[in-house]
């Protein structure tokens, strides 16, 4: 239904009265941006209320904020990698390489600090590793949105 009110938008016939404006080709729509940045807001608040409130020293601390940070950018960047070699854009193959390896060291990190923090305890280390994983996946996404909608204005 929705593509058919779009087609009957671009004739100038409006079959939806309630139906204000049309997206663009390839545009992600408002609810699925709006979920995109709640899911990370929501998924990096909660990590890092977590570790604000967590029983740890200080550098332990340091250590998975600098993993979330690192986990959060390589997962962009391999996100941007991907997705300019999917489109034709040239990515070398170096950086491509490093962006997954990055990544794959970042959640590799983030599974050995949690494997071997024994002050923790064990719904605090899932509590961790999900939030991180949602905000990796929640990152990505975003990314993905950002590029959609600016591609689809670059058509106009």
């Amino acid at each position: 239904m929705s593509n058919e009110n779009e087609v009957l938008l671009d004739k100038g016939k409006q079959k939806d009265p309630k139906l204000k404006a049309i997206r663009k080709e390839g545009e992600p729509t408002p609810a699925f941006i709006g979920a995109s940045w709640a899911a990370l807001l929501v998924g990096v608040t909660a990590y890092f209320v977590g570790l604000f409130n967590a029983a740890m020293q200080l550098n332990e601390k340091g250590y998975y904020f600098a993993v979330l940070v690192f986990g959060l950018y390589a997962s962009v960047s391999l996100q941007k990698a991907v997705r300019d070699k999917e489109e034709g854009i040239p990515v070398t193959n170096i950086y491509y390489g490093i962006s997954w390896f990055a990544l794959i060291v970042a959640i590799s990190l983030m599974g050995i600090g949690l494997y071997n923090a024994g002050s923790i305890d064990l719904s605090e280390k899932g509590f961790y590793g999900m939030s991180f994983v949602l905000s990796l996946f929640a990152a990505i996404t975003v990314q993905k949105n950002i590029r959609d909608a600016q591609r689809a204005r670059e058509r106009e």
